[in-house]
């Protein structure tokens, strides 16, 4: 059961097996989406009973991750990455699931990527030898913790300003932390603006004690065009110039979400043999991709090949009330809303019988436990509909436990996730 030994050139072939190290998955009457009234249940043993999505194992709504997008999209990044010279730390914020990020390190992750203290912590808790905290810190509570496991786990994260490099410097043990000095813009996140600042943040952390300048690192998808993207990848591959004297050892460069990727292997890929740089790339949400933002800004639309959506969510119509509106049983509990809503898939007319395509309907709105859609394509209470997502970084984290499908819908695995 689980993800484990997923690689990009047999990850299909492989038989399920528990990631090593990871405690079983309890399936009991508190896990969404499952219909477990009696006693709990392992989620090795439900797994192994195969049940199908629609033999009375579920409730609904329930969300399902696919297993043949999932490992299909694992394993074409794991190849982009290897192809362009790029090492690849996935950001890990998007699943937050140990299964995941076990088939990502299998598939040949250098690293994971994380967004807070609290996810190094799960990171470090599922075994992740190397972590890239891709954020600014100055929880003196987390440096403390971390000071204390530098060396037993290679640790990198974020700072933009003398006053992190302070803390940093206060805070750290024996074993400086390593530090990727980050590169800003105006209107954008957290890094510094412009070289001078950035050179000013670097000589700082040289100097400090207890932290040590390990390269440049910064983040273009808050670009949307891409001349912009390209425009900042390059005042990031000058910074990795300026800065290289003040590195010790090989520079790490980092940059990469989901929608630019072929742009950072472009533009920074020349620094491995520059500069003898280990360039990081670090998108996550590919892992899942989707059927709204992601598909439309994928590097794939201009490149060869795809990725493919691994998520949808299952939901009963409760009411059709008046001529074109129909209500589904599912709400902002249970799906993403924060760029598009839903989209409606297929319908299984009854609950019953082959799914079918469902074209016609839209969803315009959702509310706590409710979706209101918009069209005539002949719903009825007791229908079964499935959704398309979109933005798996908000889909992930509304679910304990996802059941995970082959292509028959039948239940082959469990994943769980620590949010």
């Amino acid at each position: 059961m689980g993800f484990a030994d997923v690689s990009p050139q047999d990850s299909a072939e492989r038989p399920p097996t528990w990631p090593r190290g990871l405690p079983d998955i309890v399936v009991d009457a508190r896990t969404r989406g499952f219909l477990r009234p009696g006693e709990p249940i392992g989620g090795r043993e439900f797994a192994e009973a195969r049940h199908s999505l629609f033999d009375g194992a579920f409730t609904w709504p329930v969300m399902t991750a696919r297993r043949s997008a999932l490992d299909h999209n694992i394993a074409t990044l794991a190849r982009f990455a290897d192809r362009h010279g790029l090492a690849f730390a996935p950001h890990a914020k998007t699943t937050m699931s140990p299964q995941l990020v076990r088939a990502q390190l299998d598939a040949g992750a250098w690293g994971i990527t994380a967004a807070t203290p609290g996810q190094v912590l799960v990171h470090r808790s599922f075994g992740v030898p190397r972590v890239l905290l891709a954020n600014e810190i100055f929880d003196r509570g987390a440096l403390r913790w971390l000071a204390g496991e530098i060396g037993r786990f290679d640790f990198l994260c974020y700072v933009d300003s003398v006053e992190g490099v302070r803390v940093l410097d206060e805070m750290a043990g024996d074993v400086p932390f390593r530090v990727l000095v980050e590169l800003g813009h105006p209107g954008g996140r957290t890094g510094c603006r412009g070289q001078d600042e950035l050179l000013a943040v670097a000589r700082a952390a040289r100097e400090a004690r207890g932290t040590e300048p390990a390269g440049v690192a910064g983040y273009e998808g808050t670009h949307h065009e891409a001349a912009e993207v390209r425009g900042f990848l390059r005042d990031l591959a000058r910074a990795a110039r300026t800065l290289a004297p003040e590195v010790a050892g090989p520079m790490v460069v980092s940059a990469g979400g989901s929608s630019w990727f072929d742009l950072v292997a472009e533009e920074l890929a020349p620094l491995t043999g520059e500069l003898g740089a280990t360039v990081v790339l670090r998108s996550g949400a590919y892992i899942a991709h989707d059927d709204g933002y992601y598909r439309e800004r994928t590097p794939y639309n201009r490149l060869e090949g795809e990725l493919r959506p691994a998520l949808e969510v299952w939901a009963q119509v409760l009411s059709a009330p008046e001529p074109g509106l129909v209500l589904v049983g599912m709400g902002k509990r249970d799906v993403p809303h924060d760029i598009h809503l839903p989209f409606p898939r297929a319908v299984r007319r009854g609950g019953r019988g082959p799914a079918e395509p469902l074209t016609g309907v839209t969803v315009v709105k959702v509310q706590d436990q409710h979706a209101y859609l918009d069209g005539d394509a002949g719903l009825r209470p007791g229908d079964l509909v499935s959704f398309g997502l979109s933005h798996p970084c908000t889909a992930f984290d509304k679910w304990r436990v996802i059941p995970v499908v082959d292509d028959d819908d039948i239940v082959i695995d469990l994943i769980n996730t620590c949010f």
